[in-house]
């Protein structure tokens, strides 16, 4: 198959997989007997994709959200939630998540981060390379309530070999390999993830990331990269990295303050200033991405960044079996939490876990909204008033007024515990 046949075929794949259950246009319109398959009842919603505030109850249908009313009866319901005026979002999507249990070595399965996350999307931030990417899609995704895509390392192990560095050797680093996997795979796969820490790949300069470019140029699809920062080997090295990484591409762990192995800060605040790459690449349509993990979010470089111009556009928790057991707390609700304490509203947070990331995934439409016809993916939270304190990766604390708490998640239209389904069945 020629590259031009192969995108054709891919790209048909593709919008096979977006569209999902039956689109509006073909589904009965509801008659007053009609009961909606779930009744959310009493939610204060909001949906920051279309400035959507407020109490209101949502009918959902086949799967996606069919109405959201100010008050919709509870006999309409087949099942019914009420969830008592706490906070109701557009299912929260986690960008940078570990999630391949049993082939990567820090992998989390995704449906036992929902008590502590209520995230509804993962994406599963290079667990897998070209040589173990294929187990990750047969028997992880299928098993697995919680919708997932994934980035392709560009070392063909991915991060089984976790905690010796997978890149020391550069020659793990295989563009062809990885280029296959994304294309075969593209309704699933992102892109390309490198990790440019200096205890991942030393003194290999720019040399993965460049090979990660290359794979996603080579795929012939859409492809993004997503790079991981945090100790690069010297201060230079931050802003060729940043000079590389064209529009769309993620940076993640963006205000790492993790230093190098001789201990110097090197990332992309050095001595107090942004430096003018960071600034640039932002306005040119890198994405600056949390990544908070367990070593990973610094709040001197965080509040330096953002008071020079250069705030997140994604949340993301990096949570794996090693992040989820630090003092940081790396869960996305916390983490969330953590932004807002920075000055950043609610909305504006929640954005950045739900439209912004849905818009670099883009594989489904109205993904990460509660607009008519969207996809009935929602995260229920409560909003805690009340003094608390925070914690870094650097043991820095600040202290907050409010903090979010998970209380419950649906996917596809289907609660996580009660009401239970009957017959259990999703998607």
């Amino acid at each position: 198959m020629n590259s031009t046949a192969r995108r054709q075929f891919l790209k048909a794949g593709t919008s096979l997989a977006v569209l999902g259950a039956l689109p509006r246009a073909v589904q009965a319109a509801m008659a007053p007997t009609d009961k909606y398959d779930l009744l959310i009842r009493n939610a204060n919603v909001l949906d920051p994709s279309q400035g959507l505030t407020g109490r209101r109850d949502i009918g959902i249908r086949y799967g996606q959200i069919e109405t959201i009313a100010p008050t919709i009866a509870a006999e309409r319901g087949a099942r019914v939630m009420d969830v008592g005026g706490k906070l109701v979002t557009p299912g929260l999507i986690d960008l940078h998540c570990h999630s391949y249990p049993y082939g990567s070595a820090i992998g989390i399965p995704a449906d036992e981060l929902v008590p502590y996350q209520c995230t509804t999307t993962v994406v599963s931030a290079g667990d897998a390379g070209a040589n173990n990417f294929a187990a990750f899609r047969r028997f992880i995704v299928p098993a697995s309530r919680t919708r997932q895509y994934a980035f392709v390392h560009i070392g063909v192990a991915g991060l089984a070999g976790f905690p010796v560095p997978e890149l020391y050797n550069i020659d793990y680093a295989q563009p062809e390999a990885a280029a296959r996997v994304v294309a075969e795979n593209a309704d699933i796969v992102l892109g390309v993830k490198v990790r440019m820490s200096e205890n991942v790949i030393a003194r290999n300069g720019t040399e993965p990331l460049k090979r990660s470019i290359k794979a996603c140029e080579m795929s012939g699809v859409p492809a993004k990269v997503m790079c991981h920062i945090g100790g690069v080997a010297d201060r230079a090295l931050m802003a060729q990295i940043l000079d590389l990484l064209r529009p769309g591409d993620i940076l993640t762990h963006c205000f790492s303050g993790a230093p190098n192995l001789a201990g110097d800060g090197t990332n992309i605040v050095q001595d107090g200033k942004l430096l003018p790459a960071a600034l640039a690449a932002k306005k040119r349509g890198v994405i600056f991405d949390i990544g908070h993990g367990g070593g990973s979010f610094d709040y001197t470089i965080a509040e330096a960044a953002i008071a020079q111009g250069c705030t997140p556009d994604t949340i993301s928790s990096d949570i794996h079996v090693f992040s989820g057991n630090t003092p940081g707390m790396p869960y996305l609700p916390w983490v969330m939490s953590k932004l807002i304490g920075l000055g950043f509203s609610l909305p504006e947070v929640v954005a950045m876990v739900t439209t912004a990331p849905a818009r670099v995934i883009a594989r489904m439409p109205k993904h990460g909204t509660l607009q008519l016809g969207a996809p009935a993916d929602l995260s229920i939270l409560e909003v805690v008033d009340g003094p608390v304190e925070f914690v870094d990766t650097r043991d820095n604390k600040r202290t907050g007024k409010m903090h979010l708490r998970p209380v419950g998640a649906v996917v596809a239209g289907v609660a996580f515990g009660r009401p239970y389904q009957s017959p259990f069945v999703v998607r």
